[in-house]
């Protein structure tokens, strides 16, 4: 069982937690004035990377809170943890940052 540090509950078992998407992805100014195919692209189009990838995620089983994470999709590792309006971290891997490390570059 992997553990993801939550900012504000410390480590939990992941089953107390759910993915929520990519992170910084804006909402868009005037969802009216998007055709099909743009509103297609906001909701359904993501990058998907191999490597450090910034995510959304929420603490369901817990505080219910919303955050980010720098994860690496490839072995799965949280690199950083961080607000929702923070900037993503830049890494250069090593270590993951803990909650009081948050928003704060890692390793």
């Amino acid at each position: 069982m992997q553990l993801i540090a939550c900012p504000w509950c410390g480590e939990r078992e992941e089953a107390e937690f759910h993915y929520g998407g990519q992170a910084h992805v804006a909402y868009p100014d005037d969802p009216y004035a998007l055709d099909d195919e743009q509103w297609a692209r906001y909701v359904f189009f993501r990058d998907n990377p191999q490597g450090p990838f910034a995510e959304r995620w929420v603490h369901s089983a817990g505080c219910r809170r919303w955050f980010n994470a720098l994860r690496d999709t490839v072995t799965h590792e949280f690199l950083a943890i961080y607000d929702i309006g923070a900037e993503r971290p830049r890494t250069t891997g090593g270590a993951p940052a803990s909650p009081q490390q948050k928003g704060q570059e890692a390793g």
